[in-house]
């Protein structure tokens, strides 16, 4: 392989109104972003993470033209004995248009034929990537992301004003993009949209909420996807503990008889104990946020029909 270091080629598919929230998950996972949809990196990130990625090719070969890569597959020892090619360019790539299909199906075919071992198309043990992008051509291996957001949508306990799984499930990955090691908290946790995307995920996090209905509601979600996760009943100034992240979905007049004084409560109390805040509002109240000693690092606008959420990234 004649990469020197480790490169990886995400694409990218979202919603028109989801621009905005996709662009500040990628710049918590790669530290930067890009309006084209796709981005290369360095940083590893399993593909389902993420609501919106669609395919991850880690990059084997690299080359000007097709027959250079051809080449370079010659001397490729798979590390599995059955194997197929799959050709990302089903779509346009920034300013690469998309390959025909007939001529994609070209491309797998004849790189397949240099390959050692068993082509499967139905169950390989390994798929295969090839991408063009601009003038450059890579080979490498693909991984498709899987919707598990999707699965999740289908819990058992639900309300309408809660965040839907795609974008809760962008929220705890602009939290907690990288989760070895961190700690994290939703205290305002409600049925556990956050919570459920972030255990399936493999963050170390916690919920509390001052409803106990709701914390049942909670419990039953997580356990209804087969998860393991602490919920406990109680207001947020009552946490002792103090946590790397806190997730912070503000309750809003159309929901819930909070007060704007008892908002403002709830911004202290996660100041106290998190290092790290990403606070989600319908209000703009970055003055109270910055009395409280917050700095906003990154933010978005995220839209649900006609409801936009405010997405605050505090340190």
């Amino acid at each position: 392989m004649n990469n020197t270091k480790q490169k990886f080629i995400y694409t990218y598919v979202h919603h028109i109104n989801e621009f905005d929230l996709c662009r500040m998950e990628m710049r918590a996972f790669f530290e930067k972003d890009t309006l084209l949809n796709h981005i290369i990196s360095e940083i590893e990130i399993d593909p389902s993470r993420s609501p919106f990625i669609q395919d991850r090719l880690e990059v084997y070969y690299e080359g000007n033209d097709l027959a250079e890569i051809k080449k370079q597959v010659q001397a490729f020892k798979p590390s599995a004995k059955t194997y197929k090619v799959f050709c990302l360019n089903k779509m346009d790539l920034g300013e690469t248009k998309k390959i025909p299909h007939q001529e994609r199906q070209v491309i797998e075919r004849e790189l397949g034929l240099l390959i050692e071992g068993e082509p499967d198309l139905e169950n390989p043990e390994i798929v295969l990537g090839i991408l063009q992008l601009n003038d450059r051509w890579y080979f490498g291996k693909h991984e498709k992301s899987e919707s598990i957001w999707r699965h999740h949508m289908h819990k058992p306990r639900s309300y309408s004003t809660a965040l839907n799984t795609r974008m809760a499930r962008a929220i705890a990955n602009i939290a907690v993009p990288h989760p070895k090691g961190i700690r994290v908290i939703d205290p305002l946790c409600g049925i556990g949209t956050v919570l459920v995307e972030a255990l399936s995920m493999g963050i170390n996090i916690v919920g509390r909420d001052i409803n106990p209905i709701v914390c049942d509601g909670s419990r039953e979600n997580i356990a209804y996807f087969g998860l393991e996760g602490n919920v406990s009943k109680g207001p947020i100034s009552e946490i002792t503990e103090y946590y790397d992240v806190a997730i912070i979905d503000l309750p809003y007049n159309l929901a819930t008889h909070i007060s704007q004084e008892d908002q403002f409560d709830i911004i202290k109390h996660a100041r106290r104990i998190a290092d790290r805040v990403v606070i989600v509002t319908i209000e703009n109240i970055d003055d109270k946020i910055q009395e409280e000693g917050f700095k906003i690092i990154d933010r978005c606008i995220a839209r649900k029909h006609l409801f936009e959420r405010q997405i605050l990234l505090c340190v």
